[in-house]
């Protein structure tokens, strides 16, 4: 009993269910043997920490871990970005290798720096650099080096960039010397589990999604680019296939995404919307658009700020909490559920609301360790993307203020799974049942700490 699992980063069940079936033959067979449907990513949707909850089938308020940059304290300053060894919980992986089972792990987000385990994991895109040990065993790099052609891509440069030529012909080397060097190791020994994730997925939805969806404000018919992502997805079905030729028919095969891609409209500016709103007061208004720093607040006025992304983090000021909290710890459910209430009462320009959804940690994590933020906030559903910037003369921006960027993440990502002895059937899924499935298919029990249910 073997399992492989495919990961695509940010792959939309949109495309691969429905758009572009018949142009997937090898994901569209999987399909047609096996279980498939829309996997409903974390809250928030982003890379980290979503593929670690699918791993571990915890959610990120148990994990401690809330996206890209977390508090490391109430300082005003105090964030940082999480890594592998931020991860208390265990893995997937782990289990495995505690069972004396062997993993091939490449690619997964969130893996750097890499962890021993039975096996060989080659770590993800949050590698600074190749003088970074990237590998366990670390001897293993430089075969892994060798399978690429003499140079594995950890990730493309760049990618929120005008430079599209380049960015393209950087994604599809990427995704190619990725499979190939997997394929390599997947030759080469026996393995209970082997997983690559690819990161090509998103980085192609984020720097060519105006060029291929009819939707966007910026589409253009006939553009140069509208066929990019179409082809891209084309491609990695042939790796996907080639692939699954190493194995016989009867392998298991399972390929997910931690969440969707959809067209961004434009850009909320939280700081100004707080400031507007009078929760936020700079010491001085900027004469032109920069990112705000904390350095530029006028803490003795300020009850709430915030952070940009593809949602938005709100941080409360409260006394007895933050440095200078303003925010008295009696009035700090009444000031939260005002500022949920005006979040999710935003309008657009032309004074429509947008459909904001702010969430309270502790009501959608089983629990809130670590430092999470006050509001986790969906501006429009996840239409619009957060800017931190200031200055800007508008509460809305049509230029992403940290570089071209056409999509925003979805809430569901894609499950497709190749089960041997079970027929086809659509369904719909949590990121929390993946861990839980694997062990089961895998003949070990399932942890009582994972909160997701094995689908098989």
């Amino acid at each position: 009993m073997r399992l492989l699992v495919l990961g695509l980063d940010c792959a939309e069940p949109s495309l691969v269910f429905e758009q572009w079936r018949d142009d997937l033959p090898n994901l569209r067979a999987l399909m047609e043997r096996g279980i498939w449907g829309r996997l409903r990513s974390t809250v928030p949707p982003i890379t980290v920490p979503a593929w670690t909850c699918m791993m571990t089938s915890q959610d990120p308020g148990m994990l401690g871990l809330y996206g890209f940059r977390n508090r490391k304290s109430y300082g005003y300053d105090d964030l940082y970005i999480p890594n592998a060894a931020n991860v208390k919980a265990r893995t997937v992986w782990n289990h495995l290798s505690r069972h004396r089972m062997r993993s091939l792990v490449m690619g997964v987000p969130q893996t750097y720096p890499p962890r021993p385990l039975n096996g060989i994991l080659i770590s993800c895109f949050m590698t600074p650099n190749k003088e970074a040990g990237y590998t366990y065993p670390p001897e293993v790099q430089p075969e892994l080096e060798a399978a690429a052609d003499g140079d594995y891509i950890i990730d493309v440069e760049d990618f929120r960039t005008e430079d599209k030529e380049r960015l393209l012909r950087s994604i599809q080397e990427m995704t190619r010397r990725r499979f190939k060097a997997f394929r390599h190791f997947l030759a080469k020994d026996d393995w209970d589990l082997a997983m690559v994730v690819e990161m090509g997925v998103d980085r192609i939805h984020h720097g060519f999604w105006r060029f291929h969806d009819r939707n966007h404000r910026l589409y253009e018919p006939g553009n140069p680019y509208e066929n990019v992502i179409r082809d891209y997805y084309r491609a990695l079905d042939a790796e996907i296939g080639e692939t699954l030729s190493l194995f016989s028919d009867e392998t298991s095969v399972l390929v997910v995404s931690d969440h969707g891609a959809k067209t961004m409209v434009g850009a909320i500016c939280i700081n100004e919307w707080l400031g507007r709103e009078g929760y936020l007061r700079l010491k001085e208004e900027p004469r032109e658009q920069v990112r705000m720093k904390t350095d530029m607040i006028d803490w003795s006025g300020t009850a709430a700020w915030g952070e940009g992304g593809y949602y938005s983090r709100i941080f409360m000021n409260v006394q007895g909490r933050e440095p200078q909290g303003t925010v008295r710890a009696a009035d700090y459910d009444k000031v939260r559920d005002e500022l949920k209430a005006k979040l999710e009462a935003m309008v657009d320009e032309e004074g429509k609301p947008i459909g904001t959804r702010a969430f309270k940690p502790e009501e959608v994590y089983r629990q809130a360790n670590g430092i999470p933020p006050d509001l986790i906030v969906y501006l429009g559903n996840l239409d619009w993307r957060s800017a931190g910037s200031v200055g800007t003369g508008s509460v809305y921006l049509y230029e992403n203020d940290t570089g071209p960027d056409d999509a925003n993440h979805a809430e569901d990502g894609m499950l497709v799974w190749r089960v041997r002895g079970r027929q086809g059937g659509q369904g719909r899924f949590s990121i929390y049942d993946v861990a839980p499935s694997i062990l089961r298919y895998l003949g070990l029990e399932v942890p009582g700490d994972m909160i997701g249910k094995s689908i098989i």
